[in-house]
């Protein structure tokens, strides 16, 4: 799709970071936007500013670990706005720790918002969106921890790596039966957004757990110094106008991705890849 304008897009994790900066863009580009989100004061401002900046939005409250309230979202969606042209699946949440510390409740919050979530937008959307029988682009944000295995950080790696692979079998599914239907899977390096502080909206079902605290002090520090949100928002349009699966914002973490493949070709036990390094370092 090169031209958005009039088009819609549903946004999950809307209410900050790249939802929200993803939210602003959409509506530069002409778009409706539908944003999601289970925080809903800051939902609620994100729209505000969407249509005080002119654009056409609306706010639906949604926990994308439940499949009812994502398919609640996409009967929303249709009903204001008659037709989804793009969806980012993009709500996630981030815990550190040593895997085998992580609790039975930490498993089941953070697969429900990272993997589950992601599944749950794939499948209630793209077979409307086929329905409706014009373009459009799936968008899942991954990580760049979906692309490689750096220590106390498990739990995160593995529903990165799942929506890493389901995204790329969905666009193999879309190009042999659904060529006018995209997919694009976003893996980003460190982003200056409040993932490090994403135990604020965790359930009270699910209560929290203490995270290892030499990784959650380096995730603090790294994120301070990441990439603008705004940043990221830029390529995934630029992946959306011009048909790119892959979106991965730090060229310089490549090298990480190649250390681990290297790796598993000549079937070398693991070593750590530089990760969590600043660009120069």
């Amino acid at each position: 799709m090169q031209d958005l304008r009039t088009r819609t897009a549903v946004v999950t994790g809307a209410a900050s970071g790249i939802g929200r900066a993803l939210a602003e863009r959409f509506v530069a580009e002409g778009m409706r936007v539908v944003a999601a989100d289970v925080d809903v004061a800051a939902l609620d401002d994100t729209v505000a500013a969407l249509t005080a900046a002119g654009g056409e939005a609306i706010a639906v409250r949604t926990d994308v670990a439940s499949a009812d309230e994502v398919a609640a979202l996409a009967e929303r969606a249709y009903e204001a706005f008659g037709a989804v042209h793009v969806i980012v699946n993009n709500a996630g949440v981030a815990l550190s720790g040593r895997v085998w510390e992580h609790t039975l409740q930490d498993w089941e919050w953070i697969l429900g918002v990272n993997l589950w979530g992601v599944i749950h937008g794939v499948r209630t959307f793209v077979p409307r969106m086929i329905a409706g029988g014009e373009p459009g682009h799936v968008v899942n944000i991954a990580s760049m921890a979906g692309l490689t295995s750096n220590p106390l950080m498990g739990a995160y790696n593995v529903t990165k790596h799942g929506v890493v692979t389901l995204t790329e079998t969905l666009h193999h599914d879309l190009a042999l039966f659904v060529p006018a239907l995209k997919a694009t899977v976003v893996c980003p390096g460190w982003v200056a957004t409040q993932i490090n502080r994403s135990g604020r909206n965790r359930p009270a079902a699910l209560a929290e757990t203490q995270q290892t605290s030499e990784m959650a002090d380096a995730m603090a520090r790294l994120i301070a110094d990441g990439l603008p949100a705004s940043e990221v928002a830029a390529q995934i349009v630029d992946a959306i106008t011009h048909d790119r699966f892959w979106v991965l914002t730090h060229p310089h973490f490549m090298g990480a991705v190649k250390h681990r493949g290297d790796e598993i070709l000549s079937a070398t036990n693991p070593t750590i890849a530089p990760l969590f390094a600043r660009p120069g370092e």
